[in-house]
């Protein structure tokens, strides 16, 4: 089967309305989706956990691969995205393509292991304010762990070639492109030489890439804190996110119309070969 055939499957079974309250049997389903392809990685020496976190009276929780790597005593890798959505929405750009991705790079990286150890993490309650990702930043710094890269799947499947079609905060516009044809990494300065290479291998699979690395942990550009890599800033880790944009360029962001059909597969098989290309090169 084709990588394409692969995240369509998978965006098949996660594109699916699944707040965790409003529809809490979709939320439940793409819990135990993404779990249950997690866990045939254990028989390659992988180990599932499901870390459960409490914001007030809100609970959520993350799932998470853990899978060695050649080296074992070098600090990890961290790859996540997002499960949750918001009401009203199947949620297929925001974020079943970030899941997606997430699962094919799983499986690839628990056959080929690579010399980092590796988590993978399905973060919930991402709409919600990160609560997912805050409450495992905050543990992991908490246990003083260090960390090699921290990489977000933010919305990585819609494409737009038109003239014009990319939006972008105020003065960035006078330094990209204004058509919405590329896969983004945002980063932290710290980031800088890893930024360089995943756009350069990103492009040896035929996607378009920019990159972009801020200052003060992205205060001054807010927009580009909108995503789980955040938390990590914060705590002082090097953490990128991988992104379309969002409603930088998608007009379905946050709409019934965020559909599968909406999206560009082909860009979206990119940017997951890309992907790994460029993580197995860190």
């Amino acid at each position: 089967m084709s990588l394409k055939q692969r995240l369509i499957n998978h965006l098949r079974e996660v594109a699916r309305e699944r707040h965790p309250y409003l529809s809490s049997g979709g939320h439940f389903f793409v819990q135990e989706y993404i779990r249950q392809q997690f866990s045939q990685w254990e028989i390659c020496g992988g180990q599932v956990e499901i870390q459960n976190f409490d914001f007030g009276n809100i609970s959520g929780k993350n799932i998470i691969l853990h899978l060695a790597g050649e080296i074992p005593d070098l600090p990890p890798i961290l790859i996540a995205a997002h499960y949750d959505a918001v009401p009203g929405t199947v949620g297929a750009d925001d974020n079943a393509t970030g899941v997606a991705v997430l699962l094919e790079l799983a499986q690839s990286f628990a056959q080929k292991p690579i010399q980092y150890p590796v988590q993978f993490i399905a973060f919930d309650l991402e709409e919600y304010g990160l609560f997912g990702s805050l409450d495992y930043a905050k543990k992991f710094k908490q246990q003083q762990q260090k960390l090699r890269l921290m990489i977000s799947l933010e919305m990585l499947g819609y494409c737009d070639r038109r003239p014009h079609s990319q939006k972008y905060p105020p003065f960035l516009k006078y330094f990209y492109p204004h058509q919405g044809n590329f896969i983004a990494f945002i980063g932290n300065f710290v980031t800088l030489k890893d930024l360089l290479s995943l756009s350069k291998n990103m492009q040896k699979s035929g996607i378009i890439s920019q990159w972009l690395p801020t200052p003060m942990r992205g205060f001054l550009v807010p927009q580009t804190r909108f995503s789980d890599h955040s938390p990590f800033w914060d705590q002082g880790y090097p953490a990128i996110m991988v992104t379309d944009t969002a409603f930088m360029r998608n007009p379905h962001y946050h709409q019934p119309s965020d559909t599968i059909d909406s999206l560009d597969l082909d860009f979206l098989t990119g940017v997951c070969s890309g992907l790994e290309l460029g993580i197995r090169n860190l």
